[in-house]
């Protein structure tokens, strides 16, 4: 805060009449608030009125506060002292830094902001996408090391491919840097060239041009009214439903979809991909008596007839559910060594199909999940009988 105020109070004295005023010409720096490339060197001259009485040799130099090694002065006449700055750095805020002459008692003569830097160079990773085809938003990334250290600034150009006029994206209010969105006078089933101009007081550079129809990188709502509820009594399995994006319900495409899911004290996600363009999933292979949150998105594919995959939304809100209980979990330890060799038998050789089941009927086919519930349905019987038995036996 305190760098503000000074900078604030240099400038508010430069400006003060009577102080840097040319008609009265009590004291300036030349040159003014120069623009120069890091690592250049600058030789800036304070010269007073003669009518001030005061001699060159007494002045002093300042840069941001700090003083000056006289060292770096040389007195030109009675009435002009310069000052030679080497191998200048970067300036430390896009504002500049503040160089100031001083009289011998410390008080500001004239002060010049110097501006150091680079120009820019060639903007780069040109992205765009368009929200149900309302908007076309773009984001890019400055070019080199991203960082100029004066001001630069970025702007989006556009054109039809064929018969357009060269435009600028006017909405720069996007919540993403170095971002704008056409919202006006969109076309589709039509080509845009579009590219971005960075430029300032040293140089521009453009980025490469892009070609692309809106209906190619089209990108959706996530889907709506997503809902996780439990299978029964399945204790590993969830369902999972949802909508298809409102926005798009009159468009003409296929969606492809993905669900994500984590545990609830966990942030790593697992995602299935083969979902498909359904509306409804089966989460196998979960752990009994867990929270699980889920989430959806959604991919329009091939709207209007392109022949380009979409753009993934984002992910819907993650919803909670959680499965059932075990109860293998619930009535303890049943597996008594006097329920005899043949149980056991038969214990392991249903351990070893169901895995085979499991592993194959994981995902979100229908046949698959048809086989998986009636084997999970008939070990869930098998240990149920089994605990009353030897509940019975105990009693």
């Amino acid at each position: 805060m305190k760098g503000v105020l000074d900078i604030c109070l240099v400038f508010f004295m430069l400006y003060t009449p009577g102080v840097l005023s040319l008609s009265t010409h009590v004291a300036v720096i030349y040159p003014q608030d120069p623009v120069l490339r890091m690592g250049s060197t600058l030789t800036a001259s304070c010269w007073v009125h003669p009518d001030l009485g005061v001699h060159a040799s007494s002045l002093f130099w300042t840069l941001n506060g700090q003083p000056l090694p006289g060292s770096m002065y040389r007195v030109l006449s009675p009435t002009n002292l310069s000052v030679t700055l080497a191998g200048l750095n970067a300036s430390r805020q896009t504002s500049g830094d503040n160089l100031v002459c001083h009289n011998h008692k410390g008080h500001i003569l004239a002060g010049s902001c110097l501006y150091v830097g680079m120009p820019p160079e060639k903007p780069v990773n040109l992205t765009c996408w368009s929200r149900n085809t309302k908007d076309l938003t773009c984001s890019w990334a400055p070019g080199g090391k991203g960082e100029t250290n004066i001001s630069t600034q970025y702007t989006l150009k556009y054109k039809l491919r064929w018969y357009g006029k060269e435009k600028e994206c006017e909405d720069y209010t996007h919540t993403q840097p170095y971002s704008c969105s056409i919202t006006r006078d969109l076309h589709l089933f039509t080509p845009y060239e579009i590219w971005v101009e960075a430029s300032n007081q040293l140089g521009r550079a453009a980025s490469d041009v892009i070609t692309l129809d809106i209906l190619d990188v089209v990108t959706t709502d996530p889907p709506s009214g997503v809902s996780v509820s439990r299978v029964g009594q399945l204790e590993d399995q969830l369902s999972v439903r949802w909508e298809a994006p409102p926005a798009l319900k009159d468009f003409l495409f296929q969606a492809k979809y993905q669900i994500r899911y984590r545990l609830e004290d966990s942030q790593d996600w697992k995602v299935m991909d083969d979902v498909g363009n359904q509306t409804s999933c089966r989460l196998a292979g979960l752990r009994p008596g867990t929270v699980y949150f889920v989430q959806v998105r959604c991919n329009p594919v091939g709207i209007y007839g392109s022949r380009k995959a979409g753009i993934w939304s984002e992910w819907s809100h993650p919803t909670a559910a959680s499965t059932p209980h075990s109860e293998r979990l619930m009535s303890g330890s049943c597996d008594s060594k006097s329920s005899g060799d043949s149980n056991s038998t038969l214990r392991r050789e249903l351990k070893q199909f169901f895995g085979w089941v499991r592993k194959h009927a994981y995902g979100c086919s229908s046949m698959s999940m048809k086989l998986y519930d009636q084997w999970r349905v008939l070990m869930q019987k098998s240990h149920k009988t089994r605990n009353q038995v030897l509940q019975g036996d105990k009693s």
